[in-house]
């Protein structure tokens, strides 16, 4: 099942950790002291390019009578609305441009163009998904409360439906995101009284009228006689915007690699195997220029797990050096091409739709759960040389 001990699970000692600790610390150190106009430019450039975009969308479907405009305007408004929830929204509000003092670009100012009010995404993202990591139990992220993501989670039978509640929440994700919100979870649990839920619906109503009424009924009516062409493209673009973020959110969590805790590891650990379970708990894909931007950057999760308020623009940089550290410390440094990741995502998804006992995997040592037991068959020789989770996994695999 999930990790108990995640300091025997990557083959460490406190030690080890210990000078991990400090190489990532000073990693941070080093970009915090480096940022500057360059990265404050690169964040006001976007800016502009997106509000760009979203302009040039908006005009091209005033002409929605013609096929070309539509196509035009939809392409145009759907980056925008990827680039304003990736690159902008998501970081700004995780608060990695605050170091600026710019109010337009400070976390607690932003409010973006989703149906999720920032106020509840900062505290269900930022504070109880960054804090609780693939912690089952305590991270609502792991399944978003509707569907099975790890054995440790006991099979219902409503998790049958494990494929189709995933293509909803693709189609919907915006709105999903938003309904997250609630902590659906906690309420099953006892832990939220229906009055907090109607409290944090009419949060998320007041945000929902003013989406609506923006891209569905106030644009549309600017553009007069063409007004039925203009919704279906502003609800396609959304429904494009929805399905990549859904596609990255996925791909940077629940591949083949990205691991998770019980809450007894998370209550014991140590500011260096928070770090630890940040870099085991999060998965990247490989990307160019173009992708990772328009990702938000988010093809570099480890980087963003394990500094989540630094400029996302560094990640890239970041990664050369989390890789190194990999290397020396005989660490896993998950990653692959997109579509690779996301399939053994939906994998995953199709997978634990069904009971245990049609699974032939041994649950701690499942492509989608593991656990420090998976090496407990694993016999070493006298005098062999220390080895890390990396090699660990690799005689692992070998031995099966």
């Amino acid at each position: 099942m999930a990790i108990t001990d995640i300091k025997v699970y990557a083959h460490l000692t406190d030690e080890d950790i210990e000078q991990l600790t400090a190489e990532l610390d000073q990693i941070r150190a080093d970009i915090e002291e480096s940022r500057g106009e360059r990265d404050a430019r690169y964040i006001r450039r976007t800016i502009q390019l997106q509000r760009a975009l979203a302009a040039g969308g908006r005009i091209a479907l005033f002409a929605s009578s013609s096929r070309i405009a539509r196509v035009a305007g939809t392409a145009m408004l759907a980056s925008a609305k990827i680039i304003e929830n990736m690159e902008l929204g998501h970081n700004i509000t995780h608060g990695q441009w605050d170091w600026m003092n710019d109010p337009e670009v400070h976390s607690t100012e932003w409010e973006w163009d989703t149906t999720s009010p920032s106020v509840q995404w900062k505290k269900s993202h930022n504070f109880i998904h960054h804090k609780y990591t693939n912690v089952v139990g305590l991270d609502d992220d792991i399944g978003y409360g509707i569907m099975r993501l790890t054995r440790d989670q006991k099979w219902e039978r409503w998790m049958i439906g494990n494929p189709i509640y995933n293509l909803m929440l693709g189609t919907l994700f915006e709105w999903g995101v938003a309904l997250h919100g609630v902590e659906v979870t906690k309420y099953r649990k006892g832990e939220k009284s229906i009055g907090e839920v109607r409290r944090d619906l009419k949060v998320i109503g007041r945000k929902i009228g003013k989406q609506v009424g923006k891209d569905y009924i106030v644009f549309p009516a600017l553009t007069g006689t063409n007004w039925k062409h203009t919704l279906k493209c502003n609800a396609v673009a959304n429904l494009i915007r929805n399905y990549w973020a859904y596609m990255v959110i996925f791909c940077g969590h629940f591949p083949d690699g990205a691991e998770k805790f019980t809450v007894e590891e998370f209550e014991n650990e140590t500011r260096g195997e928070w770090y630890l379970r940040q870099m085991l708990g999060s998965a990247n894909f490989h990307a160019g220029p173009v992708m990772a931007f328009m990702s938000g950057n988010l093809c570099y999760q480890i980087e963003h797990h394990l500094f989540p308020d630094l400029p996302s623009n560094r990640y890239a940089e970041m990664s050369v050096r989390i890789k190194e550290l990999c290397e020396k410390y005989d660490l896993p440094y998950t990653t692959g091409p997109l579509l690779r990741q996301y399939w053994q995502s939906f994998w995953t998804i199709l997978k634990l739709a069904l009971p245990d006992k049609y699974l032939k995997a041994d649950s701690d040592d499942a492509p989608e759960t593991h656990s420090e037991r998976r090496f407990r068959r694993i016999e070493r020789s006298p005098g062999t040389p220390k080895r890390g989770l990396r090699t660990a996994i690799r005689e692992r695999t070998k031995a099966a």
